[in-house]
C-alpha cells in the first residue's frame, strides 16, 4: 500500500507540477509548429500563453469593463474572443500592446514579436500580387453573407481569421480578419503598428491604432 500511496503521489505532483506551467510552450512545440519564410522563421500558430517569459501570470479580462479599464491604465490584459474558451483553440489568444511590450516578454523563449520593419520584410519577400492569398490558410475565411476568401497558403504562413477586440470591450471580424500586433509604437501618442489579412483583401495592410486594442499575436523567431 505504500508503494502504490507514493506512486499516487508522484503522479498527484506531476500533475501539479505540469498545471502550474500551463500556457508555456516547450522547445520541442516551437519546433514543430514554424515555417521559413525567406531568411525569417515564423510559427504558424497564434501565441496562446497566459505566462509571461518570466512566469508571472497575464491577467485575463472576462468582462467589458474589465478589458477597457486595462487599457486606459496601460495594464496588460488577454482573453479568447467572445470570452469563449474554445475559440482559443483554432486561434490563440487576443492581447493588448501592452501585453505585447511588457518587459517581462510575451514571447516564449527564442521568440519574439515581430516589430513593424520584420512585417514589411515579410510582406516584401511574398512580392507583388496576392499577397493575401499566399499568406491565408485554406478554410475558415468567409464574410458575412458565406462568401468565401480563402487563401492558398502557399507561404506556410497559415493566418487565421481570429479577429480582434477594441478598447471598449466589443468583438468584431472573427472568420473575416486576422489581425496582428508588432511591437513598434506608431508616432501618434497610444498607438501601435499591427497587419491585417482579410476575406477580401490582396494586400498584407498595415495600420496603426490604440494600443488598448486586442489583437492576435504571432512570433518570429529571433
Amino acid at each position: 500500500m505504500k508503494k502504490v500511496s507514493l506512486i499516487l503521489s508522484s503522479v498527484l505532483i506531476i500533475a501539479m507540477m505540469l498545471t502550474s506551467f500551463r500556457g508555456s510552450v516547450s522547445k520541442e512545440e516551437v519546433a514543430s509548429k514554424q515555417v521559413t519564410i525567406g531568411k525569417q522563421v515564423w510559427m504558424t500558430e497564434n501565441l496562446n500563453v497566459d505566462k509571461f517569459r518570466n512566469g508571472d501570470p497575464i491577467p485575463e479580462a472576462k468582462t467589458d469593463e474589465e478589458w477597457e479599464k486595462a487599457g486606459i491604465n496601460g495594464q496588460p490584459v488577454w482573453c479568447y474572443y467572445n470570452n469563449d474558451r474554445t475559440n482559443g483553440v483554432e486561434y490563440g489568444k487576443l492581447y493588448n500592446w501592452y501585453a505585447v511590450n511588457d518587459p517581462r516578454g510575451l514571447a516564449p523563449e527564442g521568440l519574439h514579436v515581430p516589430s513593424d520593419e520584420e512585417w514589411t520584410t515579410l510582406d516584401d519577400f511574398l512580392g507583388e500580387g496576392d499577397v493575401s492569398t499566399k499568406m491565408k490558410s485554406t478554410s475558415g475565411w468567409t464574410d458575412n453573407e458565406g462568401e468565401s476568401g480563402n487563401g492558398t497558403n502557399e507561404s506556410g504562413f497559415s493566418g487565421l481569421p481570429g479577429g480582434g477586440r477594441y478598447s471598449d470591450g466589443t468583438f468584431s471580424l472573427i472568420g473575416m480578419n486576422g489581425v496582428w500586433w508588432s511591437s513598434s509604437e506608431d508616432a501618434v501618442p497610444g498607438d501601435a503598428w499591427y497587419r491585417v489579412l482579410g476575406y477580401n483583401h490582396i494586400n498584407l495592410f498595415r495600420n496603426s491604432y490604440s494600443k488598448a486594442d486586442g489583437w492576435s499575436v504571432r512570433c518570429i523567431m529571433d
